[in-house]
């Protein structure tokens, strides 16, 4: 049996090939919390305002900075890529290193007939901001979602 095992070992390694490693490819897409409860998905996105193009930071709003952050909420019900926007009120804080927290004030952004929740965050490289979100929908339970991000210079 060891004999099987150590047979299938080296059979195991040699199809491994003799390829270097490979690099880590680095993907600039935005850090994105989920949760989900039954069939609503509520999405919180957060990235650094200097890094939304123009059209963007027009749509929501937003004044682009090197120490500003943008939180974006959605809530939505039903199957990924059928779901439709539910209306909600947000509430947000972030916590930086230091302990000194922030609130952020969300505002709704409408986009057609889908509704997402944008605020903004003060945010000064190096840091990490821990953020505390409270998503109350009428009829139903309040969720929060608590995360942290890192924001590099």
């Amino acid at each position: 049996m060891r004999k099987i095992a150590a047979a299938l070992l080296c059979l195991a390694l040699a199809a491994c090939g003799n390829d270097a490693p490979k690099s880590a490819q680095r993907i600039d897409t935005p850090h994105e919390q989920v949760s989900r409860v039954r069939d609503i998905t509520i999405r919180a996105n957060v990235l650094p305002t200097a890094q939304l193009n123009e059209a963007m930071a027009g749509a929501y709003g937003i004044e682009r900075g090197e120490r500003k952050a943008m939180l974006l909420i959605s809530v939505r019900q039903g199957p990924d890529g059928q779901d439709t926007s539910l209306p909600a009120t947000i509430q947000a804080a972030a916590t930086n290193l230091h302990g000194q927290r922030q609130d952020i004030v969300m505002r709704e952004v409408r986009t057609g007939e889908l509704i997402d929740y944008v605020g903004t965050a003060d945010a000064s490289p190096p840091d990490t901001l821990s953020f505390d979100v409270k998503i109350v929908r009428e009829g139903a339970a309040t969720e929060t979602m608590t995360f942290s991000r890192d924001f590099a210079p």
